[in-house]
Parts: C-alpha cells; structure tokens; sequence
C-alpha cells in the first residue's frame, strides 16, 4: 500500500487537491480583507479587481509550488504554503500602509488600472521573494 501513496500520479493529484483547496480558502480571506465583493467586480467587468484578484491566485499558487519543490510531505507543504500566504496577507497591509494619499481598495473598486496593476505586481513579485525563502 506504501507504494500507492508514493506513485508520482497519487502525489501529483493529492499536492493540486491541496493546493486548489487553499487557494479557494485564501481567496476566501482575501475577500474578507477588502472592502469591495471581488467576484461583484469581476462580474462588472471592473479589470483593476481582476487584476489584483489574479495576482493574489497567481502570488498563492507561486508560493505552494515552491513549497512542493522543497517538501517531501503534504503536511509541511501546506504549513510553508499557509506561512507565505499569511506573508502575502502582510504585503497587502503594507501596500495599503505605505500609500497614504488614497486607499487601495477605493481606488481598485473605482477601476483605477494602474493601482490594479501595481497590485498584481506586488502579489506576484513578493511570491517569489518568499517562494526563495523556503528551504
């Protein structure tokens, strides 16, 4: 039975189960933080939510799939996986902290592109800084 659980397609099914799963719950939190209703916006057609939107489903996936390159085990991928999504969380805190001259969020609900834009950059761009920070 050992050798099921170590099949490559067993692995690979259980790791983008888990994954998928805490996207959706990230997700989730995500839409808890913000103040407009993401999937309202996208609905709308507003671009700068479905950019911000993509960046933090693109930052999150990013960092699970560093996770798996360098876990052997699904419970220590999901801990490093909910670690750099909690760090994720705090990159969009600081974002909001360090404009002060106008809020992220009201700017992102008004489809304000360049806001949307420098959002998903962020999203993206910290993946990668803690998607290295994995051991």
């Amino acid at each position: 039975m050992d050798s099921f659980w170590e099949n490559a397609f067993v692995q690979t099914a259980g790791y983008y189960s888990v994954t998928v799963l805490c996207i959706v719950l990230f997700l989730f939190i995500f839409e808890l933080v913000t103040k407009y209703n993401n999937w309202e916006e996208i609905k709308k057609g507003n671009i700068s939510v479905a950019m911000a939107t993509g960046g933090k489903i693109f930052g999150i996936a990013n960092v699970f799939r560093h996770s798996i390159l360098h876990h052997d085990t699904l419970f220590v991928m999901i801990g490093w996986g909910i670690f750099g999504f909690v760090l994720l969380l705090t990159g969009y805190f600081i974002f909001e902290f360090l404009t002060p001259k106008f809020k992220i969020d009201e700017e992102i609900e008004k489809d304000n592109r360049a806001v949307g834009f420098i959002s998903l950059v962020i999203s993206v761009g910290l993946s990668y800084v803690i998607g290295a920070g994995i051991p």
